[in-house]
Order: structure tokens, then C-alpha cells, then sequence
């Protein structure tokens, strides 16, 4: 039996044990650890640079100097998708600013974060980017990579901002990238649970059919981007988190 002067060392050691294992996982999850960091480098130097999407950018810029957005508004930002999208029909009682630009990486979002999604210090972001980067070559880990940088940029800014991501989505014409998108949306999800205030939103439970494949009815013509019908089903999806 441990006496009484024994006792409160060994309490002192298991709680700085516990403090020390906590400050270890939640140091992991707001930094990318080295394998991360190299995989999301080769992201900026190996694909397209983010310098490709400055004009689209400057109109955003030009757009909001001319008309300022709203402050703590739900903010939609990513690929064409997002652009797509048209928020003030789907959301058209509450506050929104659309920034898709389309054929952008995640890591294009990351990289204009500061121009695009902090200043506009949105109480929601609503965020969708990844099929691009699946079918032009990035692997499921680099496009976590670029994920968790996206988060980890956007809590240092914006600590209190209400994050919802939207999985990489199943399409006709991207069909045989869907296992690496499925590899990389388990990535991301399983890092969303682990985070307070986001929220992983599985669109593929109303995309594929009973057969397992995309459904016909909801895409345009070209295969890949989803029509109004796409749009409602992922609006009823998103906007009970929106509204929680």
C-alpha cells in the first residue's frame, strides 16, 4: 500500500504524464507533421501554382472594394462546385459570400486564404475542393496535407469560425478516380471528427445510385458538375449544420 508521502508524487507525474500526452495530440492535429509538410510543398512546387487564379482573385478583390461583403456571413469557398452554386437562391434567408473559382486545388483556397476567407470574418465557411486535385495527380495524402493546412490557417485566423466540409463527390465523368477520392475523404473525415466545430458532410449517400454509382438526373450534360437537382439534395444536407 502506498503511504501518504508517496502518493502525491506519483499523482504530480501521471497528471504532467496526461498533460503532456494531451498537449502531443493537440500540437498533431494544429501543425502538419513532417511527412505532411514535405507532401504539401510538392503540392505548391509540383502542380499548378496557385499564381495561376491572381486575376480571378483581383475581381474578388475589385468585387468587394466596390461592394463590401457582410462580416460574420456564411462563406462558400472552393472549386466550381462552390462556384456553381448559387447560395442567395438555396440560402436566400441568411447572409452569404460565394468565392468559388473553378478548377482550383484545396491548396489554392489555403493559398488565398488571406485575401478570399479571413478579412471577411465569416461565422461559417462551407468548403468543397479535391475531384481536381484527384484527377490531375495528387494522391489521397497530399490532398489531406492540403486540407489540414487549409484548417489550420483558418482556426489561427479565425478560432471560432464554424468549418463544414463537403466530401470530395462521385461523378460520371471522374468515376474511375472514385476509390482514390474514397481514400481521401476517409483522411479527411476522420480528422473533421477528431476537430471541434467542423463538420464532415458525405454527399455521396445522395449521389450514387442503388447500384452504387452516380446517379444520371442530377449532373449536367458534361458528366461532372452537378445540376439544380444536384444543388438541392446537397442543401439539404448542409443547412441544418448551417442553422445548428
Amino acid at each position: 500500500m502506498l503511504d501518504s508521502e508517496n502518493i502525491n508524487p506519483i499523482v504530480s507525474a501521471i497528471v504532467c504524464l496526461s498533460l503532456f500526452v494531451c498537449l502531443a495530440g493537440c500540437s498533431n492535429s494544429q501543425a502538419l507533421n513532417h511527412r505532411e509538410k514535405i507532401l504539401h510543398n510538392d503540392s505548391l512546387t509540383r502542380f499548378a501554382h496557385p499564381d495561376k487564379w491572381k486575376e480571378d482573385i483581383q475581381k474578388f478583390k475589385e468585387q468587394d472594394s466596390k461592394t463590401p461583403p457582410p462580416q460574420n456571413a456564411v462563406l462558400f469557398i472552393g472549386s466550381s462546385s462552390i462556384r456553381g452554386w448559387n447560395t442567395k437562391k438555396w440560402f436566400s434567408d441568411i447572409e452569404t459570400i460565394n468565392r468559388g473559382f473553378g478548377g482550383s486545388y484545396i491548396i489554392d483556397s489555403v493559398y488565398y486564404a488571406d485575401r478570399i476567407v479571413i478579412p471577411y470574418n465569416p461565422k461559417t465557411i462551407v468548403f468543397y475542393a479535391g475531384d481536381n486535385d484527384t484527377a490531375d495527380g495528387k494522391n489521397p495524402e497530399m490532398i489531406f496535407a492540403d486540407f489540414k493546412a487549409f484548417i489550420i490557417k483558418v482556426r489561427k485566423a479565425l478560432p471560432k469560425t464554424r468549418i463544414i466540409t463537403i466530401s470530395i463527390k462521385p461523378s460520371i465523368d471522374r468515376w474511375k478516380f472514385w476509390s482514390q477520392m474514397q481514400k481521401a475523404n476517409s483522411l479527411i473525415r476522420s480528422y473533421c471528427e477528431k476537430q471541434p466545430n467542423i463538420y464532415f458532410v458525405d454527399v455521396s449517400k445522395v449521389m450514387l445510385d442503388s447500384s452504387g454509382h452516380p446517379r444520371k438526373d442530377i449532373f449536367l450534360p458534361d458528366g461532372l458538375h452537378i445540376n439544380e437537382t444536384g444543388y438541392q439534395l446537397w442543401t439539404l444536407l448542409v443547412r441544418p449544420l448551417i442553422d445548428k
